[in-house]
């Protein structure tokens, strides 16, 4: 019988090996190898392997068997290959291009969606922002990072982009990341929350322009929190 468990923790054993490059790119990978390592058997080895085939981190090659590709073949907007990435050596530049592609993009799914949500979408958004300054306030990370989380990937699904909704999951986990690396502040700024609340109101109110600058504002804000919080902990490159 499988064990999804099991599946689980050779991949993500696996992944984070080839992520952080442990495992070269160009290094043969035989089914014989991942199972001895790992103590598992022939069958939970090749669905691992071809798991890792389809993000991109192995390909099969005639005569060789699988081979480990480097990062420009890897699916680097899984939300797995994310996680590997920020558990690895490469932490930094991960969270700096995870953020840069916020920022590319959020601001015009802020204003997309100030345009395209449903009456439903706006009143959650607003609703959101409000219990997430109350529980900025009281210290509770824990939900608010799942308020947090919710009120972007809300952003991105309603801004008419299926493009744009796409990255939700990419979102969930560099915000999940932030929190889980100890590189949010032990209370949010009061900035972020106004900021979180300016950009909820322009869209329940339609006004894409502010919806976009509110968004920015807040973007710019976590690049340089995040700057601040690398440098300080002596972790930027």
């Amino acid at each position: 019988m499988s064990n999804p468990a099991l599946h689980s923790a050779v991949l993500d054993a696996v992944g984070r090996a080839v992520t952080s490059g442990d495992i070269a790119p160009g290094t043969p990978l035989t089914l014989e190898k991942i199972g001895t390592q790992h103590e598992v058997s022939r069958t939970v080895a090749r669905e691992v392997m071809r798991l890792l085939e389809g993000l991109g981190l192995v390909r099969s090659r005639r005569r060789v068997g699988l081979v480990v590709l480097p990062m420009t073949e890897w699916n680097v907007l899984d939300p797995r290959v994310i996680r590997w990435r920020l558990a690895g050596p490469g932490r930094d530049d991960q969270l700096r291009t995870l953020t840069e592609l916020r920022h590319a993009v959020e601001p015009l799914a802020a204003a997309g969606a100030a345009r395209h949500a449903t009456p439903e979408e706006r009143a959650e958004l607003v609703d959101l922002a409000a219990r997430m300054r109350v529980l900025g306030a009281r210290g509770d990370l824990t939900e608010f990072l799942a308020l947090d989380i919710r009120m972007h990937q809300l952003l991105l699904q309603a801004s008419g982009n299926e493009m744009f909704g796409a990255l939700a999951g990419v979102v969930a986990e560099v915000l999940t990341g932030r929190t889980h690396l100890g590189l949010m502040p032990a209370a949010p700024v009061p900035e972020a929350l106004d900021q979180h609340e300016a950009v909820a109101h322009a869209v329940a109110d339609g006004d894409a322009p502010a919806a976009e600058a509110a968004m920015a504002a807040l973007v710019r804000e976590v690049r340089a929190a995040l700057d601040a919080a690398t440098s300080h902990d002596g972790t930027s490159p």
